[in-house]
């Protein structure tokens, strides 16, 4: 089963359930779907559908630190809930050991030095995307390069 054909059989669900909360985001997530899908008129894969859940929950992240700092802790707290709807359609994240040694291998194809960086996370935002906080290994190589 496709994820897209899962978001829909979820969205069906949640009405069937009357869970109004659940639904009221799948629908946000099958409207930024088909947006997408209409701009650039393509038929989105599973990966075009976890890079728009990607950007969907940075934005409910963003929006959560900015309600909490204006002691807005409801809406802090609708977002949180939309959150974890939408991390429900998330790969399972890699491990640290399993960063590492993608960063590793990505490092000794492309060299150790820090002009090499932006080949280094070239090289690794395919295999990880979706599985690993790309901000995150961006730190890593960091440190890792020295």
């Amino acid at each position: 089963m496709s994820l897209k054909e899962q978001i829909t059989a979820d969205m069906k669900t949640a009405m069937k359930e009357k869970q109004a909360d659940r639904l009221a985001t799948i629908r946000l997530l099958m409207a930024a779907m088909k947006q997408r899908e209409v701009d650039e008129r393509i038929e989105l894969s599973d990966a075009d559908i976890t890079a728009i859940i990607e950007k969907m929950l940075k934005q409910r992240k963003d929006s959560i630190s900015q309600f909490e700092a204006a002691g807005r802790q409801d809406l802090a707290d609708k977002e949180k809930a939309e959150m974890l709807v939408l991390a429900d359609y998330m790969p399972q994240p890699f491990s640290a050991e399993e960063i590492a040694a993608a960063i590793d291998a990505a490092v000794t194809e492309h060299g150790a030095t820090p002009a090499n960086m932006g080949k280094i996370m070239a090289t690794l935002k395919p295999q990880l995307a979706g599985r690993a906080d790309m901000a995150e290994v961006s730190k890593l190589i960091k440190a890792r390069l020295g």
